[in-house]
Protein backbone atom coordinates (compact mmCIF):
# COMPACT_ATOMS: atom_id res chain seq x y z
CA UNK A 1 0.00 0.00 0.00
CA UNK A 2 1.83 3.09 -1.20
CA UNK A 3 0.48 6.57 -0.72
CA UNK A 4 -0.17 8.78 -3.74
CA UNK A 5 -1.37 11.97 -2.05
CA UNK A 6 -2.60 12.94 1.40
CA UNK A 7 -4.65 15.79 2.81
CA UNK A 8 -2.57 17.41 5.54
CA UNK A 9 -5.20 20.12 6.12
CA UNK A 10 -7.89 17.59 7.04
CA UNK A 11 -6.46 16.39 10.35
CA UNK A 12 -5.49 19.94 11.30
CA UNK A 13 -8.94 21.44 10.69
CA UNK A 14 -11.20 18.50 11.64
CA UNK A 15 -11.62 15.87 14.33
CA UNK A 16 -11.79 12.66 12.28
CA UNK A 17 -14.51 10.50 13.83
CA UNK A 18 -14.49 7.52 11.47
CA UNK A 19 -12.73 6.53 8.24
CA UNK A 20 -13.81 4.52 5.21
CA UNK A 21 -11.91 3.03 2.28
CA UNK A 22 -13.50 3.58 -1.13
CA UNK A 23 -12.65 2.64 -4.67
CA UNK A 24 -12.77 5.40 -7.26
CA UNK A 25 -13.88 5.43 -10.89
CA UNK A 26 -11.00 6.77 -13.01
CA UNK A 27 -10.20 7.02 -16.72
CA UNK A 28 -6.89 5.79 -18.16
CA UNK A 29 -5.22 9.20 -18.32
CA UNK A 30 -6.19 9.89 -14.70
CA UNK A 31 -4.48 6.70 -13.54
CA UNK A 32 -1.36 7.56 -15.55
CA UNK A 33 -1.28 11.08 -14.07
CA UNK A 34 -1.59 9.63 -10.55
CA UNK A 35 1.23 7.17 -11.26
CA UNK A 36 3.33 10.22 -12.15
CA UNK A 37 2.36 11.80 -8.79
CA UNK A 38 0.29 14.59 -10.35
CA UNK A 39 -2.67 14.72 -7.94
CA UNK A 40 -3.84 16.95 -5.10
CA UNK A 41 -6.76 16.55 -2.65
CA UNK A 42 -6.19 19.45 -0.24
CA UNK A 43 -9.72 20.84 -0.75
CA UNK A 44 -11.43 17.57 -1.67
CA UNK A 45 -14.70 16.55 -0.07
CA UNK A 46 -17.42 13.97 -0.74
CA UNK A 47 -21.20 14.12 -0.96
CA UNK A 48 -23.89 11.46 -0.97
CA UNK A 49 -26.28 12.09 -3.88
CA UNK A 50 -28.97 9.65 -5.07
CA UNK A 51 -27.46 6.72 -3.14
CA UNK A 52 -24.04 7.37 -4.71
CA UNK A 53 -20.96 9.01 -3.22
CA UNK A 54 -19.12 11.62 -5.31
CA UNK A 55 -15.69 13.15 -4.71
CA UNK A 56 -15.41 16.88 -5.52
CA UNK A 57 -12.39 19.22 -5.85
CA UNK A 58 -9.86 16.40 -6.24
CA UNK A 59 -7.40 17.81 -8.74
CA UNK A 60 -5.69 15.30 -11.03
CA UNK A 61 -3.56 17.14 -13.58
CA UNK A 62 -4.01 16.35 -17.26
CA UNK A 63 -1.71 13.62 -18.48
CA UNK A 64 1.16 15.20 -20.42
CA UNK A 65 1.11 12.59 -23.19
CA UNK A 66 -2.68 12.36 -23.44
CA UNK A 67 -4.69 13.03 -26.58
CA UNK A 68 -8.05 14.70 -27.24
CA UNK A 69 -9.72 12.28 -24.79
CA UNK A 70 -7.70 13.64 -21.86
CA UNK A 71 -9.69 14.00 -18.60
CA UNK A 72 -10.94 17.15 -16.87
CA UNK A 73 -8.67 17.95 -13.88
CA UNK A 74 -11.43 18.91 -11.38
CA UNK A 75 -14.23 16.67 -12.58
CA UNK A 76 -16.42 15.01 -9.90
CA UNK A 77 -15.47 11.37 -9.48
CA UNK A 78 -17.68 8.52 -8.29
CA UNK A 79 -16.58 6.62 -5.18
CA UNK A 80 -17.32 2.92 -4.89
CA UNK A 81 -18.69 1.75 -1.54
CA UNK A 82 -21.07 -0.91 -0.29
CA UNK A 83 -24.70 0.13 0.06
CA UNK A 84 -24.58 -0.20 3.87
CA UNK A 85 -21.52 2.07 3.99
CA UNK A 86 -23.25 4.65 1.82
CA UNK A 87 -26.27 4.67 4.14
CA UNK A 88 -24.00 5.08 7.16
CA UNK A 89 -22.10 7.94 5.48
CA UNK A 90 -25.38 9.65 4.59
CA UNK A 91 -26.62 9.41 8.18
CA UNK A 92 -23.35 10.65 9.69
CA UNK A 93 -22.90 13.50 7.19
CA UNK A 94 -26.46 14.70 7.82
CA UNK A 95 -25.54 15.65 11.40
CA UNK A 96 -24.92 19.37 11.70
CA UNK A 97 -21.20 20.23 11.71
CA UNK A 98 -20.06 16.94 10.12
CA UNK A 99 -18.42 16.69 6.70
CA UNK A 100 -17.07 13.98 4.42
CA UNK A 101 -13.41 14.78 3.78
CA UNK A 102 -10.89 13.04 1.54
CA UNK A 103 -7.91 12.07 3.72
CA UNK A 104 -5.69 10.38 1.16
CA UNK A 105 -5.27 8.39 -2.04
CA UNK A 106 -3.15 5.25 -2.21
CA UNK A 107 -2.47 2.14 -4.26
CA UNK A 108 -3.83 -1.18 -3.01
CA UNK A 109 -3.40 -4.31 -5.13
CA UNK A 110 -2.84 -2.17 -8.25
CA UNK A 111 -6.01 -0.13 -7.73
CA UNK A 112 -6.43 3.44 -6.51
CA UNK A 113 -8.26 3.72 -3.19
CA UNK A 114 -9.50 6.86 -1.44
CA UNK A 115 -9.66 7.15 2.33
CA UNK A 116 -12.55 9.38 3.35
CA UNK A 117 -13.42 10.40 6.86
CA UNK A 118 -16.29 11.84 8.80
CA UNK A 119 -14.91 15.10 10.16
CA UNK A 120 -16.22 17.53 12.74
CA UNK A 121 -14.74 21.00 12.41
CA UNK A 122 -12.26 22.12 15.04
CA UNK A 123 -12.54 25.51 16.68
CA UNK A 124 -9.49 27.72 17.33
CA UNK A 125 -9.26 26.49 20.92
CA UNK A 126 -8.91 22.88 19.72
CA UNK A 127 -6.19 23.85 17.26
CA UNK A 128 -4.23 25.63 19.98
CA UNK A 129 -4.52 22.57 22.23
CA UNK A 130 -3.15 20.38 19.43
CA UNK A 131 -0.19 22.73 18.95
CA UNK A 132 0.56 22.74 22.70
CA UNK A 133 0.41 18.95 22.84
CA UNK A 134 2.66 18.57 19.80
CA UNK A 135 5.24 21.00 21.23
CA UNK A 136 5.27 19.28 24.64
CA UNK A 137 5.68 15.87 22.98
CA UNK A 138 8.58 17.26 20.94
CA UNK A 139 10.21 18.67 24.09
CA UNK A 140 9.87 15.35 25.95
CA UNK A 141 11.35 13.50 22.99
CA UNK A 142 14.25 15.98 22.76
CA UNK A 143 15.04 15.68 26.47
CA UNK A 144 14.93 11.87 26.44
CA UNK A 145 17.17 11.69 23.36
CA UNK A 146 19.61 14.12 24.99
CA UNK A 147 19.56 12.03 28.18
CA UNK A 148 20.16 8.79 26.25
CA UNK A 149 23.06 10.28 24.29
CA UNK A 150 24.68 11.52 27.50
CA UNK A 151 25.12 7.97 28.83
Amino acid sequence: MSEIVSNSKARRDYHILETFEAGIVLHGTEVKALRAGRGQIRDAFARVENDEVWLYNAHIEEYAFGNAQNHQPKAPRKLLLHRAEIRKLFALAAIKGHSLIALGMYWKNGKVKVQIGIGKGKIDFDKREDIKKRESDREVKRVTMHHLKGR
